[in-house]
Protein backbone atom coordinates (compact mmCIF):
# COMPACT_ATOMS: atom_id res chain seq x y z
CA UNK A 1 0.00 0.00 0.00
CA UNK A 2 1.00 4.00 -1.08
CA UNK A 3 2.33 5.96 1.98
CA UNK A 4 0.27 9.14 2.41
CA UNK A 5 3.11 11.05 1.18
CA UNK A 6 3.51 8.78 -1.98
CA UNK A 7 -0.35 9.35 -2.46
CA UNK A 8 -0.10 13.72 -2.12
CA UNK A 9 2.85 13.78 -4.07
CA UNK A 10 1.62 11.08 -7.07
CA UNK A 11 -2.04 13.86 -6.96
CA UNK A 12 0.44 17.12 -7.18
CA UNK A 13 1.25 15.19 -10.98
CA UNK A 14 -2.38 14.26 -11.43
CA UNK A 15 -4.04 17.61 -13.52
CA UNK A 16 -7.76 17.19 -14.19
CA UNK A 17 -10.62 15.93 -11.72
CA UNK A 18 -11.00 12.30 -14.01
CA UNK A 19 -7.40 11.45 -13.53
CA UNK A 20 -7.63 12.08 -9.84
CA UNK A 21 -10.76 10.37 -9.56
CA UNK A 22 -9.29 7.07 -11.68
CA UNK A 23 -5.98 7.41 -9.25
CA UNK A 24 -8.67 6.83 -6.36
CA UNK A 25 -9.96 3.87 -7.70
CA UNK A 26 -6.86 2.10 -8.45
CA UNK A 27 -5.77 2.86 -4.86
CA UNK A 28 -9.14 0.99 -3.56
CA UNK A 29 -8.05 -1.77 -6.12
CA UNK A 30 -4.85 -2.28 -4.08
CA UNK A 31 -6.44 -2.40 -0.56
CA UNK A 32 -6.68 -5.75 0.36
CA UNK A 33 -10.17 -7.20 0.96
CA UNK A 34 -11.73 -7.24 4.29
CA UNK A 35 -12.34 -10.98 5.80
CA UNK A 36 -15.89 -11.36 5.80
CA UNK A 37 -15.89 -12.09 9.31
CA UNK A 38 -14.55 -8.50 9.91
CA UNK A 39 -17.97 -7.19 7.98
CA UNK A 40 -19.88 -7.01 11.35
CA UNK A 41 -22.25 -4.24 12.28
CA UNK A 42 -20.03 -3.15 15.05
CA UNK A 43 -16.83 -2.44 12.11
CA UNK A 44 -19.56 -0.82 10.25
CA UNK A 45 -19.20 3.03 10.07
CA UNK A 46 -22.59 4.76 10.28
CA UNK A 47 -23.01 8.13 8.42
CA UNK A 48 -21.79 6.58 5.23
CA UNK A 49 -23.96 6.29 1.92
CA UNK A 50 -22.00 3.38 1.39
CA UNK A 51 -21.10 0.01 3.31
CA UNK A 52 -17.70 0.52 5.00
CA UNK A 53 -16.39 -1.29 7.61
CA UNK A 54 -13.03 -0.06 9.43
CA UNK A 55 -11.59 -2.49 12.33
CA UNK A 56 -8.98 -1.02 14.27
CA UNK A 57 -5.79 -3.00 16.45
CA UNK A 58 -3.82 -1.43 18.56
CA UNK A 59 -0.87 -2.46 20.55
CA UNK A 60 0.23 -2.57 24.26
CA UNK A 61 1.36 0.93 26.24
CA UNK A 62 -0.20 4.20 27.61
CA UNK A 63 0.10 5.36 23.50
CA UNK A 64 -0.44 2.37 21.39
CA UNK A 65 -0.05 1.92 17.95
CA UNK A 66 -3.14 1.81 16.22
CA UNK A 67 -3.20 -0.65 13.00
CA UNK A 68 -6.31 -0.67 10.63
CA UNK A 69 -8.33 -2.43 7.99
CA UNK A 70 -11.01 -0.87 6.06
CA UNK A 71 -12.94 -2.12 2.91
CA UNK A 72 -16.22 -0.42 1.06
CA UNK A 73 -19.00 -2.09 -1.18
CA UNK A 74 -17.70 1.34 -3.59
CA UNK A 75 -15.23 1.51 -5.97
CA UNK A 76 -14.38 5.21 -5.47
CA UNK A 77 -15.05 4.84 -1.33
CA UNK A 78 -13.15 2.06 -1.18
CA UNK A 79 -10.10 4.38 -2.35
CA UNK A 80 -11.04 6.60 0.01
CA UNK A 81 -10.89 4.44 2.54
CA UNK A 82 -7.17 3.26 1.38
CA UNK A 83 -6.35 6.69 1.62
CA UNK A 84 -7.55 7.30 5.22
CA UNK A 85 -5.64 3.96 6.33
CA UNK A 86 -1.95 5.49 4.65
CA UNK A 87 -2.77 8.58 6.97
CA UNK A 88 -3.40 6.75 9.82
CA UNK A 89 -2.58 3.11 10.17
CA UNK A 90 0.96 2.59 11.78
CA UNK A 91 0.96 5.47 13.92
CA UNK A 92 0.17 5.95 17.57
CA UNK A 93 -3.12 6.85 19.25
CA UNK A 94 -2.09 10.21 20.39
CA UNK A 95 -0.71 11.41 16.85
CA UNK A 96 -4.16 10.09 15.00
CA UNK A 97 -6.41 12.13 17.66
CA UNK A 98 -4.24 14.96 16.94
CA UNK A 99 -4.20 14.64 12.85
CA UNK A 100 -7.47 15.19 11.30
CA UNK A 101 -6.81 13.50 7.42
CA UNK A 102 -9.56 15.70 6.36
CA UNK A 103 -7.02 18.75 5.70
CA UNK A 104 -5.14 16.34 3.36
CA UNK A 105 -8.22 15.48 1.32
CA UNK A 106 -8.57 19.15 0.99
CA UNK A 107 -4.49 20.44 0.24
CA UNK A 108 -5.14 17.40 -2.82
CA UNK A 109 -8.28 18.40 -3.98
CA UNK A 110 -10.57 15.64 -3.42
CA UNK A 111 -13.44 16.69 -0.91
CA UNK A 112 -14.35 19.88 -3.32
CA UNK A 113 -14.62 16.61 -5.96
CA UNK A 114 -16.64 14.15 -3.64
CA UNK A 115 -20.54 14.86 -3.12
CA UNK A 116 -21.69 15.86 -0.34
CA UNK A 117 -22.98 12.20 0.96
CA UNK A 118 -19.38 10.82 0.44
CA UNK A 119 -18.05 14.08 1.96
CA UNK A 120 -20.11 13.41 4.79
CA UNK A 121 -19.12 9.79 4.77
CA UNK A 122 -15.68 10.42 5.11
CA UNK A 123 -16.30 12.89 7.42
CA UNK A 124 -17.60 9.76 9.68
CA UNK A 125 -15.03 7.23 9.01
CA UNK A 126 -12.21 10.53 9.81
CA UNK A 127 -14.36 11.06 13.16
CA UNK A 128 -14.89 7.07 14.02
CA UNK A 129 -10.75 6.77 13.80
CA UNK A 130 -10.02 9.81 15.65
CA UNK A 131 -12.53 8.61 18.51
CA UNK A 132 -10.93 5.27 18.95
CA UNK A 133 -7.64 6.85 18.85
CA UNK A 134 -8.42 9.50 21.70
CA UNK A 135 -9.83 6.61 23.82
CA UNK A 136 -6.53 4.95 23.87
CA UNK A 137 -3.87 7.96 24.03
CA UNK A 138 -2.51 9.58 27.26
CA UNK A 139 -5.09 12.53 28.67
Amino acid sequence: MASIEQIIDDFAYLDDWEDRYRYVIELGKALPDLAEEKRTAENKVNGCASQVWVVTHHGEGADPVLTLEGDSDAHIVRGLVAIVLAAYSGKRASEIAATDVIEIFDRIGLVENLSSQRANGLRSMVRRIRDEARALSPA
